[in-house]
């Protein structure tokens, strides 16, 4: 086992925070020339979702961060000039094209899987390179359809051996067209100096380690396994390695380590006023979210109606460098409706009104309408509020 080295800095909790808050880019003056290509380079992965909402995820993540970008300015940045691709890191990400070799681990991982939820029918993985040689790039419809039936685990064979091929690396989504993954052959979709598996699964996991310990600031063990969905094991065995140092940090409990460009520099800066998606990598480790900011994070899409406390699609609200409330959003025409809202005192009212005001702008929206706030005293300040912003 390997021994770690003592940590020589220690961070108060508050430290700890806006480290956070600064590696995730909501502190501090946006780099709006880099854009939303900056930001997905700085975070290492956005997270994509089918739901959409106000919109989708991955468009909600640089929004918050770089405020009313447009849509397909966000999507064109996305995919253009292949600049990005679609693989599992945390979840199905966007990631950066340069960090196609570093999943190399995940691919072999993949090509050695001895169980599979489907069956690969006989001849139709090959059929699928074949006609995407042929003819891609092309979605799993007009590859010859996504399922046999309307069930939406009923994969057909085609649809199968495409997303067997996505995850052997042979094939790649290079953008999302109508919400379809479009495929095609990597070797045409990744940058020649790029296509290659040549790295060992400890320089790819020392990569993978030293992104997470870089777009979390700082993090615990599990902090950073969780990012790009290692094992702690796999953390353990190139932590050591990574170019991450070892910090204690007040009343985390746990050893954490951190960048050191992070540690070199106090954070300072504006803060962002921003709705985040549920799905932001701010919150993506619930543990964490509860540690940093006392704040319980859990989306409630899935969870039966009744018993949702939040709401659908509940976005918690960031302002001054903390969760202050939520905001269960839909949108009727051009109004944007809060259906519930959950602020944690009468304090934080002035920033979810801005909040919910900037993003009915986003997304031409032009007046925003309040159903219910959980603390009914604070319905009418939110209201007037609003009402002011409008004028």
């Amino acid at each position: 086992m390997t021994t770690l080295p003592r940590p020589t800095t220690s961070l108060t909790a508050d430290d700890a925070r806006r480290i956070a808050l600064r590696a995730q880019g909501f502190l501090g003056a946006p780099d709006r020339r880099a854009g939303v290509r900056g930001v997905l380079r700085h975070l290492g992965a956005v997270q994509l979702d089918t739901i959409s909402v106000l919109a989708r995820s991955h468009e909600l993540v640089p929004y918050a961060r770089l405020g009313a970008v447009a849509r397909k300015t966000v999507e064109s940045a996305y995919w253009k000039d292949a600049h990005a691709f679609e693989y599992w890191s945390h979840a199905a990400c966007i990631l950066p094209i340069e960090e196609w070799p570093h999943f190399a681990f995940r691919r072999r991982a993949y090509r050695n899987r001895p169980h599979w939820h489907h069956e690969l029918p006989e001849g139709a993985y090959d059929q699928v390179v074949k006609q995407l040689r042929a003819e891609g790039p092309l979605t799993a419809t007009e590859l010859g359809g996504a399922k046999k039936t309307s069930d939406w685990w009923d994969w057909s064979g085609t649809k199968v051996a495409v997303e067997r091929a996505l995850m052997y690396g042979e094939v790649v989504c290079v953008e999302r067209r109508g919400w379809k993954r479009l495929y095609d052959l990597a070797e045409r979709a990744v940058p020649q100096a790029l296509l290659h598996d040549e790295l060992d699964d400890a320089e790819c996991l020392r990569r993978l380690v030293r992104l997470a310990g870089e777009s979390l600031g700082v993090g615990t063990r599990a902090d950073i396994a969780d990012y790009h969905r290692l094992k702690g094991e796999q953390v353990d065995a190139v932590i050591a390695d990574s170019g991450l140092v070892p910090v204690e940090v007040e009343g985390w409990g746990k050893p954490a380590w951190a960048d050191p460009v992070a540690l070199a520099t106090p954070p300072r800066g504006r803060h962002r006023t921003t709705l985040l998606s549920p799905f932001d990598s701010l919150i993506w480790e619930r543990a964490r979210t509860e540690r940093i900011f006392g704040f319980t994070h859990r989306l409630e899409a899935y969870v039966p109606k009744p018993k949702r406390v939040y709401g659908y699609f509940a976005m918690p609200v960031l302002a001054g460098g903390r969760l202050v409330g939520r905001v269960d959003p839909a949108r009727e025409g051009a109004t944007l409706v809060a259906k519930q809202v959950t602020l944690d005192d009468a304090k934080a009212v002035p920033a979810v009104a801005q909040a919910l005001i900037e993003a009915a702008t986003w997304v031409n929206c032009t007046d925003v309408r309040v159903e219910r706030v959980e603390a009914p005293g604070l319905r009418e300040p939110l209201v007037r509020e609003l009402a002011r912003l409008l004028a």
